[in-house]
């Protein structure tokens, strides 16, 4: 079947599991910073897959890698090693604080990994410890383990009974964390840019107090890089901004640039699992890990996660402008993970509206917009975003004073 005669069917969508409140559109292509429906109408993308892209949509380096490698070898199974895997892990731990990695295929897993890592070191060299501090907010994954460790609103009851032994903190308040430790604790779980929460960036001070905390009473320092490493803070790991280490940390999204990749890193002394422990069927895979390997190759390159910086500096000046303008909130994050608080506006009805436009954003809460482009974005893309944006916004403030 050709190309053009896919766009005139009409695919239902009758059976998918009815899980998230989908727009009708059904996307067919990509290329950059663009998706293309069934229809041929092309959308602007600043969702990337909820910062997944790293390098957009079919990026020719993570294109011809995956076709090469799919033609040498998919999958001989976990239990052998392979040049891919081995390939990734090398670049990962020799560009990080880290000595070993586990891969695993999406983020909840890499996050329920560092969760058991974490138990089993405290099994065997805490007395038994097992409780985990986490963050109110916090988001960590799917599964019904880091749903457990996860702070986000309505949970509270979902799928009950949970995982025990989360104790969920304020987020930024080191005096909660000092006062939540007890002799059961192992470990401290943190995102350092909370992302479902809207891009709350953690203070700087709060993560070097966490590391204080974590050395004095002989806790594992976990960080939760799903959303923002391979660069989309700006550095290619978000703890680089704050002068400090982490024990453990987890990857996923922007890893595999949409293909299903994540990890599980940790630091030597504190990789104590034993054979058995932890695996998958996929885990490690040649192509995820080739892909894996194009997207970090690319991302340190000379000049990339500069211009990212770049980037990001141009669309927060931008977004600034905006925020005057409409009388908005506070523009925040790093690189290219960024915020736009909406305070009387209906952040959900703008996403709807840009929508309409054939531009992809996201709010993440009722009042804040999450932008989330490929780290590789041309200006002129921000620049037809933030034109499409403004629009909008004038349409809400007219509709606002009419009322």
């Amino acid at each position: 079947m050709t190309n053009q005669e896919n766009k005139h069917m009409n695919p239902s969508i009758a059976a998918i599991m009815p899980t998230a409140p989908r727009p009708n559109c059904i996307f067919v292509s990509g290329r950059g910073s663009y998706l293309e429906d069934l229809h041929g109408n092309t959308y602007l993308d600043f969702i990337q897959g909820w910062a997944v892209n790293t390098l957009g949509h079919n990026h020719p380096a993570l294109v011809e890698t995956i076709q090469r490698q799919a033609q040498t070898l998919i999958n001989p199974s976990p239990a052998f090693y392979n040049e891919p895997m081995l390939q990734l892990a090398e670049r990962l731990t020799a560009n990080s604080a880290f000595d070993h990695v586990f891969f695993a295929n999406s983020g909840a897993e890499a996050n329920e990994g560092a969760i058991k890592l974490a138990r089993k070191w405290g099994a065997r060299y805490k007395n038994g410890a097992h409780k985990i501090i986490t963050f109110e907010n916090g988001f960590h994954g799917r599964t019904l383990a880091t749903m457990s460790a996860s702070g986000k609103a309505g949970w509270d009851g979902l799928f009950e009974p949970k995982v025990a032994g989360f104790i969920k903190v304020p987020y930024n308040d080191s005096a909660a964390v000092a006062q939540a430790i007890d002799d059961q604790t192992v470990a401290l779980m943190l995102e350092p840019i909370q992302g479902e929460a809207g891009v709350l960036p953690a203070a700087v001070e709060f993560i070097r107090s966490l590391r204080r905390l974590a050395d004095d009473n002989n806790l594992l320092l976990i960080f939760d890089e799903i959303q923002t490493g391979i660069g989309r803070s700006g550095e290619l790991f978000c703890y680089q901004h704050f002068g400090i280490e982490p024990d453990i940390m987890t990857l996923g999204k922007g890893l595999g640039g949409g293909v299903p990749l994540a990890a599980l890193l940790s630091k030597q002394e504190f990789s104590c699992f034993e054979f058995g422990d932890q695996g998958g069927t996929y885990n490690g895979n040649p192509l995820a890990a080739a892909a894996g390997f194009a997207v970090i190759n690319e991302v340190l390159a000379e000049g990339f996660l500069h211009r990212v910086r770049e980037l990001g500096d141009y669309l927060i000046r931008h977004l600034q402008v905006l925020s005057n303008r409409y009388a908005l909130g506070t523009v925040r994050g790093k690189g290219l993970l960024l915020a736009l608080e909406t305070r009387d506006l209906d952040a959900t009805q703008i996403v709807t509206m840009a929508l309409e436009r054939h531009l992809l954003l996201n709010a993440p809460r009722p009042n804040c917009l999450r932008f989330m482009p490929a780290l590789n974005v041309a200006p002129e893309d921000i620049d037809r975003m933030i034109e499409i944006l403004d629009g909008i916004l004038t349409e809400l403030r007219v509709m606002s004073h009419e009322a």
